[in-house]
């Protein structure tokens, strides 16, 4: 899965989607953005992929503003509390919303939820994308992704799995996987990447798919195996590691991706302003290498790029969900 979009989108289609981005009751100017800390609201534990994005971009973006970034994280409800929280947060661009799939998910598998991806925020840009990794804990007596299949068909129902919480690309990425090898696994949802891979690290739980930058430290360590990775090609930075279509599911392939998005009627000169400073970062050599320590890659974006991308995203993972018979726990 990569960035799908043309340049010449019409921005009618956008407003559409995600309602009118560009109309403005909040008095910012871009010109003096920012004059006070911003907060990145994620809402997800620390330590997971989200919260080491966001730090990442957080750094850099505090740097060039000369203004603190805050990392706010509010863990819950499937990432539903902190997308709540900047929904309702007021539109000045100082209170911004750090997404990843799972903002594309809830539409789909939490239809009653108390906020509307598509009408509540506004798009900023794509931070970055990356694949994601299969792993299991040692003592599960498997060493690809074939003999994990095998394992898991010998003991149906018995195999647990831990994902970052329902709804995230951990969760639906093995419920594709459960779909497309046939098995049947258990979901254990946590709130967040770190209490996941901590609970995976201790043995309690089996197997995850989980951001390779969660993972990796603890992979070459040999505490956890890595089976493969969930991308369509082999990742730059696990060159060894084979993809999981390549290895046994054939047109397996789901992509991590991280974005930031603000309350729906932020002024569009405010977006603009922190789109093309993130831009900026992610031209850069600097953050380029960063990201690929991180297991991550730079994405070519802007507002209207991301909220096409996203607007993409709904549509994929609505489809999963309804094949798969995904819901919430």
């Amino acid at each position: 899965m990569g960035n799908r979009f043309t340049l010449d989108t019409d921005y009618a289609l956008i407003a559409r989607v995600f309602g009118c981005v560009a109309c403005s009751i909040a008095p910012v100017s871009a010109q003096t953005f920012p004059a006070k800390s911003v907060r990145f609201v994620v809402p997800f534990a620390t330590g997971g992929a989200s919260d080491i994005m966001a730090r990442a971009f957080g750094q850099k973006l505090g740097e060039l503003w000369g203004q603190t970034v805050i990392i706010d994280n509010r863990a819950g409800g499937s990432g539903l509390i902190g997308t709540e929280l900047v929904a309702r947060a007021a539109p000045d661009g100082y209170t911004l919303l750090v997404v990843e799939p799972t903002f594309a998910i809830m539409p789909s598998l939490f239809p009653k939820a108390p906020v509307d991806v598509q009408k509540d925020f506004a798009p900023i840009i794509q931070l970055g994308q990356a694949p994601q990794v299969l792993v299991v804990h040692p003592s599960v007596p498997v060493k690809s992704v074939k003999e994990l299949i095998a394992l898991a068909k010998s003991k149906p129902g018995q195999l647990n799995f831990a994902s970052p919480g329902t709804g995230t690309t951990g969760h639906l990425g093995l419920e594709m996987f459960k779909m497309m090898a046939h098995v049947d696994m258990v979901h254990i949802p946590y709130k967040g990447a770190g209490p996941a891979v901590a609970d995976l690290l201790g043995g309690q739980i089996g197997v995850a798919v989980v951001s390779v930058s969660s993972a990796q430290t603890n992979i070459n360590a040999g505490r956890l195996r890595a089976l493969g990775v969930t991308s369509a090609k082999r990742f730059s930075g696990t060159p060894d590691i084979p993809t999981i279509a390549e290895a046994a599911l054939p047109g397996f392939d789901t992509l991590q991706w991280w974005g930031l998005v603000a309350p729906r009627t932020t002024s569009a000169d405010v977006v603009n302003k922190i789109a093309a400073d993130v831009a900026r970062l992610n031209a850069a050599t600097e953050m380029k290498e960063r990201l690929l320590t991180l297991g991550a890659e730079p994405v070519t974006s802007s507002p209207e790029r991301f909220a096409v991308f996203v607007h993409d995203e709904i549509d994929k993972w609505g489809k999963l969900v309804r094949a798969s018979g995904a819901r919430a726990d």
